[in-house]
């Protein structure tokens, strides 16, 4: 019997504004309002967190896996080291196929064989119909976020923010 719950998060539109472009850069890594207050209401309720996120601009030699470790280390560090795991995929099609990334669903299988998982305690919160994809598959219930999707009809439950999101439909 699985016997963790868990808040699986996106990173980029989620955690970190999203710029439109790869932030790999600590000085680009800007965090949104209120992920700290979330990540602590959700660790305070019980919740493993962990972070899922694809990486394409490793596979497009843009960075190195090295960014994407510092820019982790920097979120740990400005929300008080609450995150228990980060997965992420660094493929991208120009270069390699990999189930690992969204919309497919290995990295979210891993974490749930490592962490010892219960599906159905736990949740994705992304920014993106591949985030919500990728959760579905392993039967995770997703949460979208931001505007990123305003135009799709898409029938996730939608919150403007991870902090409303916890509100609205984890901690209520």
């Amino acid at each position: 019997m699985r016997i963790h719950k868990c808040i699986f998060l996106d990173r980029d539109g989620v955690l970190n504004r999203e710029r439109g472009e790869y932030t790999f850069k600590i000085e680009d890594f800007e965090i949104i309002t209120g992920v700290d207050e979330a990540l602590k209401i959700l660790k305070n309720s019980g919740y493993l967190l962990i972070v899922i996120t694809n990486q394409a601009g490793i596979a497009k030699d843009i960075y190195k896996e090295d960014a994407v470790l510092n820019c982790h280390a920097y979120l740990q560090a400005e929300t008080g080291d609450l995150i228990d795991d980060l997965f992420y995929c660094p493929h991208h099609p120009v270069t390699t196929q990999s189930l690992l990334r969204k919309p497919d669903s290995l990295m979210l299988e891993k974490a749930i064989a490592k962490w010892d998982i219960d599906i159905e305690k736990s949740y994705m919160v992304g920014d993106s119909l591949r985030d919500i994809q990728a959760s579905e598959k392993v039967g995770v219930k997703g949460i979208l976020v931001g505007d990123k999707e305003k135009d799709k009809n898409l029938t996730a439950p939608k919150a403007k923010s991870l902090l409303d999101a916890v509100n609205k439909f984890i901690v209520n």
